[in-house]
């Protein structure tokens, strides 16, 4: 479905363009037909600039990202605009999606402006009521309402069900259920879920642990623009071999302990710096002897489809 081959994305920042600040290195995964995966990794991880390149809102400094065997950094015209029938994205906050001062369904005309233009006003009416019906919403209490009437579950329900009428294979889904109540979270996972179950192919870009387990079945972990753990999201979970990995899993909430007792567990060396190992700094278990210090390690298969980049496995 989609393959990213070695992607990187470097900006230039500082007078003139005067330094690169390297936001996404080497990156390289899949994402099959029908499947989920989640892309997990802290705030500045590179996860949101790799679901833009995908999306083509940003171009990738190098590297290839490849739909059903095509590049598709050399569609253009005609050809993009059919992309952008079959890959849309939804992100973390739904309100900004919309322009306060139209009402909310104007995203289904300006759909049908776009890409249907000569179909007849009561079919496509017809198919927007099915769309909305089928992620979960009355038509008949939606329609027509502006965007501060509709709290922000319904909104992102407009989404989806705007990327329903152009008939997607691919959803990214950025971020989508941070801003919602816990409520609808569940139920916009689900109606996901679902959608997965006809065949849609979903990359879910969170900071949630849980979420990605929850929907998922490949996991891929992003540290400072580079993957450090891959794989079936059971094996990631259930056996995590990088160090970061299971920082991130001990840092997810306890009922069964103080913040204070996780943090002092949390806690290891703090070496230098150095061009090797992106996590070299922060990792408990990184010494001096070894190449993490020095060289940045592969990303190495350790299992059926588990896959780690970490000097210990190298």
């Amino acid at each position: 479905m989609l393959t990213l081959e070695h992607v990187s994305k470097v900006y230039r920042v500082g007078t003139f363009g005067g330094r690169a600040l390297v936001a996404v290195h080497d990156v390289s995964f899949d994402v099959r037909d029908g499947e989920v995966v989640s892309l997990i990794g802290e705030s500045g991880s590179g996860k949101s600039t790799i679901g833009k390149m995908i999306l083509r809102l940003i171009p990738a400094t190098s590297g290839r990202i490849v739909f059903n065997d095509v590049d598709i950094s050399t569609l253009k015209g005609p050809a993009l605009k059919e992309y952008y029938r079959r890959v849309q994205g939804v992100f973390q906050d739904p309100f900004s999606s919309y322009n306060p001062i139209f009402k909310a369904d104007r995203v289904f005309r300006l759909i049908r402006d776009e890409f249907f233009p000569t179909i007849a006003p009561s079919e496509w009416q017809g198919r927007v009521e099915d769309a909305l019906r089928a992620v979960g919403l009355n038509p008949g209490q939606v329609l027509g309402k502006f965007p501060h009437q509709l709290s922000g579950g319904q909104l992102q329900r407009f989404l989806i069900a705007r990327a329903l009428l152009l008939d997607v294979e691919f959803l990214v889904a950025d971020e989508i259920i941070s801003m919602l109540d816990a409520s609808t979270r569940v139920d916009v996972l689900n109606l996901l879920a679902d959608l997965k179950s006809r065949g849609l192919s979903i990359l879910f870009i969170t900071h949630d642990l849980s979420l990605g387990y929850y929907i998922s079945e490949r996991a891929v972990i992003l540290y400072q623009g580079c993957i450090l753990e891959m794989g079936a999201t059971e094996r990631i979970f259930g056996t995590p071999l990088h160090p970061y990995t299971r920082m991130l899993m001990a840092s997810a909430p306890r009922l069964d302990k103080k913040w204070e007792q996780v943090e002092i567990e949390l806690r290891g060396k703090h070496l230098e710096s150095a061009a090797g190992c992106v996590y070299y700094d922060r990792c408990p278990e990184a010494t001096r002897d070894r190449l993490c210090r020095t060289q940045r390690p592969a990303l190495v298969a350790v299992d059926d489809d588990h896959f780690v980049a970490c000097g210990r496995y190298a």
